[in-house]
């Protein structure tokens, strides 16, 4: 009564007789992208396109990744409510979506353990929760994949990356993780709630390559445009 779960969405009441993770209205709008996609990282491309500008450069340390839903609109501020206001249990419907929409790639990728994206821990206090973690445990959960919240630590209390540009983002993450353990030829699946420029991923793809691991990829919940 005092705490009812609501649509990850619209942020409506959901009814008992739904037996939904979202409301009826906003089913319709639960559609991955299934556009033209970067053969690296996923993003949005022109048909004609193999890959976005900044994976036809050549940067990206990752193997290779995906973004289930456009950041924008809905999308857009379903995840902020989930980071910043609270809404904790709009990631059991992440979880749910990135195993159903995602499962193709998951079982080309066959990722041997699910590593979330790690918050400081001064941040983790303030914010209460690690949402990649939240999320990365109920895939874990839809999957059978094993997941640890321990094998990446995040050492360096970097600034948000919000309000970065592709190069600063990239400065800041310079030595913010620490892998824990020795990940010797092992395929390793990086979960976020979303995927911008690649200078997260990047960052952990390299303390993860460092630590032994064969492949890196990542799945997120949201990807941007390119």
């Amino acid at each position: 009564m005092l705490y009812p779960q609501r649509c990850p969405l619209c942020h409506e009441i959901l009814r008992k007789t739904e037996n939904s993770l979202v409301c009826r209205e906003c089913s319709r709008e639960v559609k991955p992208f299934t556009g033209a996609r970067c053969m690296k990282c996923g993003k949005p491309v022109k048909e004609e396109e193999e890959y976005c500008k900044e994976c036809r450069k050549g940067k990206h340390v990752f193997t290779e990744g995906r973004g289930i839903f456009l950041y924008s609109g809905k999308w857009r501020r379903s995840i902020v409510r989930f980071k910043y206001y609270g809404c904790r249990e709009y990631g059991d419907f992440y979880a749910r979506a990135l195993s159903i929409y995602g499962r193709k790639e998951l079982e080309r990728w066959k990722p041997d353990l699910i590593v979330p994206v790690p918050l400081h821990p001064r941040k983790k206090r303030m914010r209460g929760f690690n949402q990649a973690e939240y999320i990365a445990c109920g895939v874990s959960r839809n999957t059978g994949i094993p997941w640890s919240g321990q094998t990446v630590r995040k050492i360096k209390n970097t600034r948000s990356q919000k309000k970065l540009d592709r190069d600063a983002r990239r400065r800041n993450l310079k030595r913010a993780f620490q892998v824990t353990e020795n990940l010797e030829g092992k395929r390793i699946l990086v979960v976020d709630d979303v995927y911008t420029t690649g200078s997260t991923m990047d960052a952990m793809a390299m303390c993860l390559m460092d630590a032994g691991a064969a492949e890196i990829y990542f799945i997120t919940v949201c990807m941007g445009g390119d």
